[in-house]
């Protein structure tokens, strides 16, 4: 996806807005590279349970449309509906599908690989292969892994900042609010203001990747009309913040730690230094290894036992 083939990445990336939308798999974070992908995701199956029959339907032809259907015709549409509703049980696999890992990556791959078949006029496998899963255990890695994927570009020297760094998940949230002209009021929350993560709070909602606030635990309306976030009274002004610093202290070698940032990281409960080597560490990782991800030991031993195992193969970067 490099060296001329760049609309590619675009590709990718408008891929996963429609799978976002459609599965009951959310997208927390991306970060589309010349050679391999990163996507930060939350299985949400209990979501999948509500949907009607007809939401089910519409939403698997959406993925996969059939051929012959008219989109812009409701009509061509709610026959092809009342086609597949007949089969009850085809309506439960495409439920079932729609809510798992497997099917969104075989829904986000296969398309893309015919595209670049199609355009290199050749045959043959266009992915090295299936794709490797690794589970988040607790939050402190979440927010680890998810700066990790937006790093991504900064670590390669494809990018000078974060925010500029294409075809990332923290690129699309700074143009999600510039595009609906409150980029003022994201300056201001990352300067500390209440008043301005209040909005940001608000614009985060319609965005197809999932908020980085959950302001569900704090908010007065029940049942609450937010969707669900990825870390409680953690907005997304905290998050650029933490982004930029360590983006900074990975380039430089050094940041500059105002109190904003020290603020951070004692509501998070960790060091600036144990945070820097951690995420160093990731990012000049030649690949990651392990099975799951988890800074407390607690959620690790947790994970174990749930799991039936002996041990706990923690995520471990191997040295470039």
């Amino acid at each position: 996806m490099g060296n001329g083939y760049e609309h590619r990445k675009q590709w990718i990336e408008n891929r996963l807005e429609l799978l976002a939308t459609e599965f009951a798999v959310s997208v927390a974070g991306f970060a589309i590279m010349g050679n391999h992908l990163h996507v930060l995701v939350r299985l949400d199956p209990d979501d999948a349970r509500q949907w009607s029959d007809e939401e089910v339907l519409r939403r698997w032809i959406s993925v996969y449309p059939p051929r012959g259907i008219d989109f812009d015709d409701e009509d061509n549409v709610r026959m092809w509906i009342e086609h597949y509703a007949q089969n009850p049980r085809n309506i439960e696999v495409y439920r079932e599908r729609l809510a798992n890992l497997g099917w969104f990556m075989k829904a986000l791959k296969e398309p893309l690989a015919r595209m670049a078949n199609k355009e290199d006029d050749c045959k043959g496998t266009f992915w090295e292969g299936r794709f490797k899963s690794i589970a988040i255990l607790d939050e402190e890695a979440l927010l680890a892994t998810c700066a990790y994927i937006d790093l991504n570009p900064v670590a390669a020297g494809i990018s000078a900042t974060p925010e500029t760094s294409k075809h990332t998940s923290v690129r699309q949230r700074v143009k999600h609010f510039r595009d609906k002209g409150q980029i003022d009021s994201l300056k201001s929350a990352r300067k500390g203001s209440v008043a301005a993560s209040r909005v940001i709070g608000n614009a985060e909602q319609d965005h197809w990747l999932i908020p980085i606030e959950d302001r569900r635990p704090h908010t007065n309306a029940r049942p609450s009309s937010d969707r669900e976030g990825m870390l409680a009274t953690f907005t997304l002004g905290n998050y650029l913040t933490l982004v930029e610093y360590t983006g900074r202290m990975f380039r430089q070698g050094k940041a500059r730690i105002n109190d904003g940032v020290k603020n951070l990281f004692d509501r998070l409960g960790t060091s600036i230094e144990f945070w820097t080597d951690s995420l160093q560490k990731m990012l000049r990782a030649k690949e990651l290894r392990g099975q799951q991800f988890a800074i407390s030991e607690e959620a690790l031993q947790t994970a174990t036992q749930t799991r039936s195992r002996k041990r706990a193969v923690n995520l471990t970067p191997q040295p470039g």
